[in-house]
Parts: C-alpha cells; structure tokens; sequence
C-alpha cells in the first residue's frame, strides 16, 4: 500500500469532519492537495469557481446558509490573496469558515521566490482567530483540527497554509513525545444561558415596560419559536437587524421588518416611541436607529461575550445561547394586560405593507424597481433561499420582499462589498440542493462577479435534486446606489463617467450557455416572467429593465436629506425632473412626515 501523503490527510481528515464540499481554484502551489483529490476520487468535492474570490463567497454562502463550516482552497501567493475579501466578509458577518492555502516551498521561502508572500502576514488580521503555517507532518492533525474548531466556535474565518512541498511529504502522525501536540475530531457544545439573578434582574426590566420593542439578529435565528412567545407575552414588536430578515416571518402582524439604513418606517417609528428594548443576537452598528439613548431602559442577549454591551446603554447583558436564554426568561415575564402599544404596531405594519404595495404600482421608465420584489413575493415558495448583492437590489431585498415560511435569506451585511449575490446562491444550493435558490443582482455586480459564476451554475446545476436557481438582473446601466447617496449625501448630481455601466444583453449570455433566459421590458412582463423561471427546468436568468430614477430614498430619511436629493437631480438631469418630481414629492409628503410633524403620534 502506497504511504500517505500529507495532502492525503489533509483531504481524510476534512472527511472525518464531515466535510463535503470545498470550493476552490487550481494552481501550483497546492499540486500536492489536487493529486491527493485525484486519488481521493473528488472526496470532498472540489467545487471549481472562475476566481479565488468567488471560492471564499461560495464558501460563505455555504455556511451561512448549512450553519457548518464552509471550505475555501487556493493556491500560494496570488491565490491566497484573491480569497481576502471573501474572507473578510465571513470575518465581518461572524461566519465559520476555513481557507486552506498555498505557500512556496520551504527551501525558496526568504529567497524572493516567485509566488512568494508572506501568507502569515497577510492572514493576520482577516484569520486573527486562528492561522498557522504547516512545516512538518506532525503538525497535522492538530493545526487543520483547531482552524475548524476555532471557526465553529469564534464564528470566524481560520487559515491554514501549506507549502507545496509539505503536502507532498510522507504523512507521519504526532508521537508520544516531547513537543508533540496529538489531537482528536469532534466538538459537543452546552447550551448556555446567562444566570438566574441576571434573568431575574433582565425580567423585571421587560416586566416594568409598557412599550417594548424587540430588535433581532441573525443569532436569534435558532429561536424562532421563543421570540415569538416573548413578543406575545410583553406587547412587542419585533424590528430585524438586516442579517436578521430570515428569523421571523413578515406575516406576523407585529414585525415591523427591516431596521436602519435599509429600514421599515414601523421599525423606524416603534424605536422612536418605545420606552423598553430588548435585543437579541444581534450587534446592529447604526446607534442612531435605536431609541435615543436616555429613551428606553434595554436588555441584551447575546452568545458572544465579545460583542455584549455593544451599541447601547444596556442595563442587563445576558450571556447566552437566545432560545435557552428566552426559554429561561419566559416563566418570568408577565403577559401585559394593555395591548394598545401591540395594536399601534400592528396597524402602523398593515400600513406599511399596503404602501409598499403602492409604490411597487407607481409607473416608471420602464419598470418599477420595486415590483420586481412586489411580484416575487407573491410567488416564490416557501422554502426558497435568497441571496441579495449589495447596491440599490439591497434596498428593495430589505424593505419589499415579504419573508414567509421556511425561506432563508443573505446578503453582504456588514462588509457591503459587491460581488457576492450568485456565488452565495451557489454555496446555498451545494447546501441544500433540494431547495430553490433566487438571487437579486443588480447589474454593476453582475458584471463584476455574476456574468462569469453563471458558468459555474452551468457547470454544476444537473448535479442538484431542484434545478431551480434564478438569478434576477436589476439592469438601469447605473451603478445606482452610489448614484443616490452622491445626491442625498453630497448634494451632487450623477458623475457619468463613474457611475455609468456598458451595456450587456444579460439575457443573451445566459441563453447562450443554456439557462433559460426571459428579457422583462414592460411592468406587465414581471409576473409571467417570475412564473416562467419558477417553473423552469434548468436554471433561469430575468433581464429586467429597471428605472434608475427610482429612488432608493429610505422610509425614515429626513426632509432636508429628500430635498437635497430633489435639488441634486434637477441640477444634474433637467430633462427628466418633470418625471421624477411627482415621485419624490410623494416620498416626502406621504410617506415621509417630519420627525417634529405635529400630526405623528
């Protein structure tokens, strides 16, 4: 029997984890790691992307949509450097992922060797958790069992970098022996909950409220059915951190939907107004959409220590898993008698729905953005995976698309960074292959990323149990959310020579590798197209044309900030002002009173 390989561990040993895809591009510096794959039989599977970039978001995609630890590999130098962002946006949206890299040999290293860079330093703060370099056998198991461990338990990208000269040597497992550090799979976690005088202590505040306000994250996500007993007991309404979206359903009369930036005027108004706060799993950043800080007393719950107390003058800071932590609180909270502020809420949500549906019927040039989202809500199954790219598509993801069911939704939360919409959608549905995808792209990220990963789609999709993955073009030729926030932030008209895309026939390029591929050039096109990509056969590709001069003007923006972008747009764009006046004039007189308006209660 021929020896193992340290590549041949590496590869035994993620399948010992449970690993079973990794995502990843070719080269070089981890020849050692493909020949082991080769002898491996694709075990894990490598999944290929077109670029080291999308492999990482692929990755994150994967663990943000499985709750396991996504995979990433690449090459030395080069490679490694292209998986960073993808990295960083794990790192910023708190997701378990491993990247497995590359390095020179060890006999080049120091000697200004082609592809050589010091992957240590340009790991250490993207893989701060946890990065280690490889230079003997006996390394392993120990550093490739600690980065997924350290992953999983730090919610955090690890590294774990390889010369290519290591992977090729004989594997030899760490002895018995002085400065040997054996290892073992597997890790059980508690269920931890935050003391019983502290929830003592977190119960009396909430029982003391009478307008609370509940703002959920993404680690609320695994509580679904205490939160809403907790909402029910205190009166509450519950706002969603945008990470957030999937962790309850927008059919239930109390949530008041997205908060922020990308924000809901119910979550806007039920924060402006509440006296109690209580947050779970989430680290929201943008203080100013919270209660003022003298408003309301607060409790927090959070699993991460590290990100307790944050962004709020907390009273309580509870420790804690959020359903054992809830569960625990539950017995103690008191049902409050007076639903008057539960009522408030409710009827502020209805309004909203009802005016979002409106402004999604309002006539563009051509198509409303919005109804693009109006009409997939009505139509997407309930238990779709969504995947947002950042941009203008980010707006009408958070404040338009009605969560129902079991769907699972994801975007670049708090990296922001273009790209990520359709390898997100890939690692989802490596995730789940028995689940549709759908993917809101707006077309500066399309081009970016998205044009060259539907060919990854077209290599992979006959592998999936549901063939359904539909990827929807935003097409305006504008790079449309920086367009916006140069008027409302600056006060100055579009920079064409920044903003302005080359036009594409995404449709065209999509029919062209075998997608099914529908142009949507009229508002009564969306719903039939919709239709048609839902029940297609083969993954599927909406080319909508999108009016620019939309604006994505949040629910809670000011009077002064909507009037800058009026003023900005008529110096800038003379001839179009006649259309986009009506619009933004009913933004501001409709839908968005002054703060010191005398008629908001």
């Amino acid at each position: 029997m021929a020896s193992k390989t340290v590549g041949d561990y590496v590869l035994a040993r993620l399948r010992e984890w449970g690993v079973e895809k990794v995502f990843g591009y070719p080269g070089d510096g981890i020849n050692g790691l493909l020949a082991a794959w080769g002898r491996a039989g694709d075990e894990p599977q490598f999944v290929q992307a077109r670029h080291e970039e999308m492999s990482a978001f692929e990755a994150v995609g994967y663990a943000k949509f499985t709750g396991r630890v996504g995979v990433c590999a690449a090459t030395s130098g080069p490679g490694g450097i292209h998986l960073l962002n993808g990295l960083y946006d794990a790192k910023l949206d708190h997701v378990p992922v491993v990247a497995i890299v590359g390095q020179t040999n060890r006999s080049a290293m120091g000697g200004s060797y082609q592809q050589e860079i010091d992957m240590l330093s340009l790991y250490k703060d993207v893989a701060s958790d946890y990065v280690q370099m490889v230079t003997v056998p006996e390394q392993l198991p120990n550093v490739l069992d600690r980065a997924i461990r350290v992953a999983l338990a730090e919610q955090a990208p690890t590294a774990v970098i390889i010369p290519a000269d290591v992977q090729e040597l004989e594997y030899t497992p760490p002895g018995h022996a002085f400065k040997m550090v054996p290892s073992s799979l597997g890790i059980d976690w508690p269920a931890i909950s935050a003391d019983d005088e502290a929830i003592r202590r977190a119960a009396d505040v909430l029982n003391s409220g009478k307008k609370v306000a509940i703002l959920a994250g993404a680690g609320a996500r695994g509580a679904r059915a205490e939160l809403e007993q907790v909402a029910n007991l205190l009166g509450a309404g519950v706002a969603k951190a945008l990470l957030g979206k999937d962790v309850l359903s927008d059919e239930l009369p109390y949530v008041t939907g997205a908060i922020g930036l990308l924000g809901t005027r119910p979550s806007y108004e039920m924060m402006n107004e509440c006296d109690t706060l209580l947050t779970v799993g989430s680290s929201f950043p943008y203080t100013q959409f919270m209660p003022g800080l003298d408003q309301a007393r607060a409790v927090q719950i959070d699993i991460d220590p590290k990100m307790i107390g944050m962004r709020y003058p907390y009273e309580v800071n509870l420790v804690g898993d959020a359903a054992a932590t809830l569960r625990a609180l539950i017995p103690l909270l008191k049902r409050k008698s007076d639903r008057d502020w539960r009522e408030k809420i409710e009827s502020s949500v209805a309004r909203w729905w009802e005016t979002v549906e409106r402004e999604a019927m309002v006539e563009a040039d051509p198509i409303n953005p919005m109804l693009l989202f109006h009409e997939a809500s009505a139509r997407l199954p309930d238990n779709t995976i969504l995947a947002a790219d950042s941009g203008s598509a980010a707006n009408w993801y958070a404040r338009n698309l009605r969560f129902r069911g079991d769907m699972r939704g994801s975007l670049s939360g708090t990296l922001a960074t273009m790209g990520p919409g359709v390898p997100y959608g890939i690692g989802a549905k490596f995730g789940h292959p028995d689940r549709p995808v759908v993917v809101f792209e707006g077309d500066g990220a399309m081009q970016m990323n998205g044009l060259a990963e539907l060919l990854t789609i077209r290599h992979y999709w006959e592998q999936w149990l549901d063939p359904r993955f539909v990827v929807a073009v935003l097409h305006n030729n504008d790079l449309n959310q920086v367009t916006w926030e140069m008027r409302a932030m600056q006060g100055a008209p579009k920079f064409p020579q920044s903003q302005t895309l080359p036009e594409c026939d995404y449709a065209a390029f999509a029919a062209s590798i075998g997608f099914k591929a529908i142009t949507v050039e009229k508002p009564e096109q969306v719903g039939p197209a919709w239709d048609a990509a839902l029940d297609a056969d083969r993954p599927a590709l909406l080319d909508v044309r999108v009016d620019p001069d939309v604006p994505p003007i949040p629910p809670h923006a000011s009077f002064e900030q909507v009037k800058a972008t009026a003023e900005s747009i008529i110096k800038g764009d003379e001839d179009r002002w006649g259309v986009i006046r009506e619009g933004v004039k009913t933004k501001v007189q409709e839908f968005l009173p002054r703060r010191d308006d005398p008629t908001r209660r």
